[in-house]
């Protein structure tokens, strides 16, 4: 079998050639299959990236891209795990809007937004590789979605609600497992690996295939992509440190708890056992107080009794009433 040739990864890609005029086909590509409409490209945007930092973390990429038909499509690559993360690209979008138009125009001049992220870790929780989030308003009664009006179709030419709103591509591709199913799959395919398979057809690949060799890099350029593939492999290894370190910490965490637990049961066992055998002492004295009294109080009525003093002056002298005399008179006569 033959061996497929290793690319450039796309992200580096991003940074240091898809920018170029002469490389569009392949961004157009990418996007044309993800999006299922002919995408072309008008020019690529200033974004973070174009910053060269050595400071920079280099763990994500952002290119916008303006399509022909006046549309902002965001593309960035995040190669490491970022809890925030979701709030970033909502924040993207934001930004990206409010920059992009002018003050005193009309609301309805608000760019259209596309929001792609290829995320190289597992970005939130669920089973799929390719997620899609756009803005749609459901009622509550009925069940149905909120249109447009004739009117505002013809003066947007928009056909729904959501296509005004951004909308939201997340792509999983640790989560891909390689099974190839359609022409987007075979880009995702790409993604992961760094392989295009002869087979392969998606729009933007043959061209992705000469482009991005790694044999067609100058020397600089291999120089400059080696240390970026270092640079990811250290900040990978950072990552795995870091979460060695939580693991670590949660687990002496919860054996903390777990010994806490432990000694708090038995130390309320104990302190349980011990009260109990004060109370139990605690009541039989009262008890048998209570029942040595009884008896004296019985014995005081009935001798009393039996020297003929009558039951009201038995009662006043022992401060009970009457009935209590009578009624331990009955339960001790003979």
């Amino acid at each position: 079998m033959k061996k497929e040739k290793k690319l450039i990864r796309f992200d580096w890609a991003i940074k240091k050639l898809l920018r170029n005029k002469a490389n569009f086909d392949i961004l157009e590509g990418f996007l044309s299959e993800l999006l299922a409409e002919d995408i072309k490209i008008k020019q690529i945007l200033e974004s973070e990236s174009n910053k060269e930092d050595e400071n920079d973390k280099h763990n994500r990429v952002d290119i916008l891209v303006e399509d022909s038909k006046g549309d902002l499509v965001i593309i960035e690559v995040q190669n490491s795990k970022e809890y925030d993360y979701f709030h970033r690209i909502l924040y993207g979008t934001s930004k990206v809007i409010t920059e992009h138009i002018s003050e005193g125009e009309a609301y309805a001049k608000v760019k259209k937004i596309i929001s792609i992220t290829i995320a190289y870790f597992d970005l939130g929780q669920g089973k799929d590789y390719i997620y899609h989030g756009k803005n749609q308003f459901k009622g509550i009664h009925h069940g149905d979605i909120l249109n447009l009006a004739d009117k505002q179709k013809v003066l947007y030419k928009k056909d729904s609600v959501y296509e005004i709103f951004p909308e939201y591509w997340l792509i999983k591709v640790s989560q891909f497992n390689n099974a190839v199913q359609d022409k987007l799959d075979e880009w995702i395919y790409f993604l992961k690996n760094g392989e295009v398979k002869e087979n392969f057809t998606a729009k933007g690949l043959e061209a992705a295939k000469k482009k991005l060799d790694k044999m067609s890099l100058s020397y600089e350029e291999q120089q400059e992509y080696k240390y970026y593939l270092k640079r990811l492999r250290d900040i990978a290894s950072e990552q795995h440190t870091k979460m060695a370190d939580a693991e670590d910490l949660l687990k002496a965490r919860e054996e903390g708890l777990e010994k806490g637990r432990e000694e708090g049961l038995e130390k309320g066992r104990e302190e349980g056992l011990e009260k109990g055998r004060e109370e139990g002492l605690e009541k039989g004295r009262e008890e048998g107080l209570e029942k040595g009294l009884l008896r004296k109080e019985i014995e005081a009525v009935l001798g009393m009794y039996r020297n003929n003093i009558p039951t009201s002056i038995i009662a006043s002298a022992l401060n009970i009433s009457e009935e209590k005399v009578n009624k331990i008179l009955n339960n001790n006569s003979e």
